[in-house]
């Protein structure tokens, strides 16, 4: 009897230990837009991608609508380990490097195909791995669209925005761009955006028409300009140091998941930019402007200060790289 309640006592544990083990590694996913966006929808891809070639190894949790943390605070996470991947926007990176600012610049992209080209090229992959120093890995690059211009009063010229107040992402680069109009420069995260802006504490913004036409600004600001001036992208992260501490298979196989999730989130986005574009143009009491070259020139004229003086924090070989796959 013993020796069978010994044996059984070994089983138990047995089982206890192999349990234990089975238990997946959870993976956190951070980000601050809802499901059905194109970012909640690849990384919701990856998430089933994950799960399908890795049972039981890995369960990814997403957090979503910033309901873990903001973008800032994720960017400092995965830098510290307490994440494990996140997706901010381009201009969330300025604790960390100047580089990523060349998306910023204003008219630097005349349209996505060009921003697409850049970070396909070797500076754009070269930019993934300019944070590495500081424990964070770019892994890909996922798209938004182009930026447009909204406000709550007609406007066509860029003297038209003085003295106007615009939100916008909080970075240097942009408070200079609307500086250079004559607008005040609102910094607002973007889960209050919509609240600061039915109540009337800016007059204006940039965004894509995915969030324009998402988020509804639309009904409180009916003027807009397809300006075309600004990138909205993303830059998917994750800690070099967990990073390389994967098996090889599991890497490979995590970078084949995450390669499927951006090709699907930036089909979703170029769609999406498509047909919102269109359902905005057929709405009632809305005002869209489709600037001529000349208009268009206008407005690039007044930002060639901006580019002047961030050039050398950014690097001229970036800012070169980023013209010539624009056609500049």
């Amino acid at each position: 009897m013993k020796i069978i309640r010994a044996l059984t006592l070994g089983l138990l544990a047995g089982f206890a230990s192999n349990s234990t083990f089975a238990e997946p590694t959870k993976l956190i996913f951070s980000h601050v837009v809802g499901p059905n966006t194109p970012k909640g929808k690849m990384a919701v891809m990856f998430k089933d991608i994950v799960e399908e070639k890795l049972p039981g190894r890995f369960e990814v949790v997403i957090y979503e609508k910033a309901s873990l943390m903001s973008d800032v605070e994720a960017v400092d996470a995965i830098a510290e380990g307490r994440i494990h991947f996140a997706a901010p926007a381009l201009s969330k990176f300025t604790n960390y490097t100047s580089k990523l600012k060349v998306f910023d610049l204003p008219f630097m992209f005349p349209d996505m195909e060009s921003v697409t080209s850049f970070q396909e090229g070797f500076m754009g992959r070269l930019l993934l791995t300019s944070m590495s120093d500081d424990n964070i890995l770019g892994l890909g690059y996922l798209q938004n669209g182009l930026k447009q211009l909204t406000a709550t009063t007609h406007f066509s010229e860029p003297g038209d925005l003085q003295g106007r107040r615009f939100r916008i992402i909080d970075t240097d680069v942009l408070k200079d761009q609307f500086l250079a109009l004559g607008a005040e420069p609102v910094p607002i995260p973007w889960p209050q955006t919509f609240d600061a802006i039915r109540a009337g504490q800016v007059d204006g913004q940039e965004n894509t028409w995915s969030n324009i036409y998402s988020s509804e600004f639309y009904r409180y600001q009916p003027h807009m300009m397809a300006s075309n001036h600004g990138v909205l992208g993303y830059m998917l992260i994750t800690s070099q140091s967990f990073w390389t501490g994967l098996k090889q298979e599991e890497r490979r196989l995590l970078s084949y998941a995450l390669d499927v999730a951006l090709q699907y989130g930036n089909a979703v986005a170029t769609a999406k930019s498509i047909n919102d574009k269109e359902e905005l143009r057929t709405m009632r009491g809305i005002e869209l402007l489709e600037p001529t070259k000349e208009q268009l020139a206008t407005w690039r004229q007044v930002m060639v200060p901006i580019w002047q003086k961030y050039e050398s924090a950014i690097g001229k070989s970036i800012v070169d790289a980023a013209r010539k796959h624009s056609g500049g």
